[in-house]
């Protein structure tokens, strides 16, 4: 049971002080990975963009280089505010992440050796894979046909890790693909 969520109406001008908060708030829920965090707030939340917009986004970073939240941070602030909105939102995703991230470093090179800290960290990769998973279900769920998103994100994932391909070959390979079964099922239906 999922709802559809819609973005605000145009009129409702984000705020850069919203931009930088709301992208700190990713960050600073976010460890092991924003993405989970980044859709609640945005989309969920605060309803800067709706589920099709997110999943647009997501799919245009996944060809971007570099880590996909940033894209994402960087296109929602572009949308909503401009080359200025992006700026706020990337320095409220960074700034707390890279201070803690640097202390958190130093002190695992320090006691990298104990195994109580590396169950810790087992544990907590763990939980961050659970939430990708229900993250890509949730991406899932705006798609008219579920059965052939369905179908190939469990191509995309049998792709990458049974097969060992690369992401971006996984994608260049499949996309294609599933813009023409999509184009022919929408045939179909007219």
């Amino acid at each position: 049971m999922t709802q559809t969520v819609t973005a605000r109406p145009v009129e409702d001008r984000v705020t850069l002080a919203a931009l930088f908060v709301g992208f700190l708030r990713v960050s600073l829920l976010g460890f092991g990975g924003g993405l989970v965090w980044a859709r609640r707030i945005v989309v969920e939340r605060q309803r800067w963009v709706d589920d099709q917009e997110f999943a647009e986004i997501l799919t245009l970073c996944q060809f971007m280089p570099g880590p996909n939240i940033v894209g994402i941070t960087t296109c929602v602030g572009s949308k909503l505010r401009g080359l200025v909105g992006a700026v706020a939102a990337v320095a409220g995703f960074i700034l707390i992440p890279w201070a803690v991230g640097l202390s958190l470093g130093g002190l695992y090179l320090r006691f990298a050796h104990l195994a109580v800290l590396q169950n810790i960290l087992g544990g907590l990769s763990a939980a961050a894979a659970g939430l990708m998973i229900a993250t890509g279900i949730r991406l899932l769920m705006p798609h008219r046909s579920r059965r052939t998103a369905l179908l190939f994100a469990a191509l995309a994932f049998t792709a990458m890790a049974f097969v060992k391909l690369p992401l971006f070959v996984a994608l260049l390979g499949l996309a294609p693909l599933s813009v023409a079964v999509e184009g022919i099922a929408s045939a179909r239906a007219s």
